[in-house]
């Protein structure tokens, strides 16, 4: 006899007895995500757009009343006289010592970084390159208090038998003809203090942009027979390049805005001078740290004036690495 088969639908397996997701549902929970993640994005760019024009117009609005009972020239004035009504000022000398200073760092720091990165990210062994990479983080942390006073007590000494040399053999090139006496609190030791305090930074930023390059990148250059320095040269710095103008810029950047480090290391005198190793006209910040106390109201103003300068030349100079970076965008490696 045959058995007789019954015939239905086969009931589910334990597998597909869950609770069935509806795919409707999961979109509109992901665009409902999407429009809240682009609301906060699009509030958090407009509100930092709106912070810096309140800082523009803040700064503007105090200048034009400096400027407008100032008696002076704005630019060339050399006279400073806070307890004055009006007082008179000029920023030139202060935008000169601002920019040789920073220049000063650069041309110190930028090499040796770029060389401490190569050698963290490329050259030193795991065992050294760990802790060396450690202690420079570490170095970028350190206040700038703490370097104004390691400076002024011990590298302001050391430096004067540096600004002897200089001047015995290198005196002809008027740029370090000393003519002033008194210890190293120039320019030159001004320079060398800032290049110290960003050289953590550009070394931490280039650093972690070597180690991005494309591992194929240099394993093809070795397998063509290059060595490890035309490796480097071919293939990590044109990766790096964008990348290090951006790490030396946010050095310019904390270079440009120094205050107490360059207060207490620097002798400032308001002379437009083209030697490093003279006193020097001082700097932006520090002038307003050291004088905004003593001043009146009207000599407020003429610092918060300096200030929009220095916030000028701040914008600046960011513009014009974002300009560099966007005509090196082919070097990124982000087109490959």
């Amino acid at each position: 006899m045959a058995t007789a088969t019954t015939h239905g639908p086969t009931p589910p397996s334990g597998r597909d007895q869950g609770p069935q997701t509806d795919p409707l549902k999961s979109s509109a929970a992901s665009r409902a995500g999407d429009k809240a993640f682009l609301g906060l994005s699009r509030g958090s760019g407009i509100t930092l757009l709106v912070i810096m024009a309140a800082i523009a117009v803040f700064l503007t609005y105090r200048a034009v009343l400096a400027i407008s009972e100032n008696e002076g020239n704005f630019l060339t004035t050399s006279e400073w006289n806070p307890a004055g009504d009006p007082p008179v000022f000029g920023i030139a000398v202060l935008a000169f010592g601002t920019v040789v200073s920073s220049v000063i760092a650069m041309a110190i720091a930028v090499p040796i970084a770029i060389g401490i990165a190569l050698f963290i990210s490329h050259y030193a062994p795991r065992r050294l390159a760990t802790p060396l990479a450690y202690v420079v983080d570490l170095l970028a942390a350190v206040p700038s208090i703490i370097y104004g006073l390691w400076g002024a007590i011990f590298l302001v000494p050391y430096l004067d038998g540096l600004n002897k040399w200089l001047d015995q053999y290198m005196g002809w090139t008027y740029i370090f003809d000393k003519t002033s006496d008194g210890v190293a609190r120039n320019m030159l030791t001004v320079g060398i203090l800032l290049a110290i305090m960003i050289l953590p930074i550009i070394t931490n930023v280039t650093r972690e942009v070597f180690l991005q390059v494309p591992r194929m990148h240099e394993e093809a250059a070795l397998a063509l027979g290059a060595t490890r320095w035309e490796t480097i040269r071919m293939s990590v710095l044109p990766f790096g390049r964008s990348g290090i103008i951006s790490a030396s810029m946010l050095g310019l950047g904390r270079a440009l805005g120094e205050t107490m480090a360059v207060a207490v290391v620097l002798s400032p005198s308001f002379v437009i001078s083209g030697k490093l190793l003279d006193p020097g006209g001082g700097t932006f910040a520090q002038n307003i740290a050291a004088k905004f106390n003593e001043a009146d109201e009207f000599g407020r103003d003429a610092l918060i004036a300096s200030g929009l300068v220095l916030f000028a030349i701040t914008l600046l100079v960011n513009g014009a690495a974002r300009w560099i970076i966007a005509r090196r965008k082919e070097y990124s490696g982000a087109a490959a």
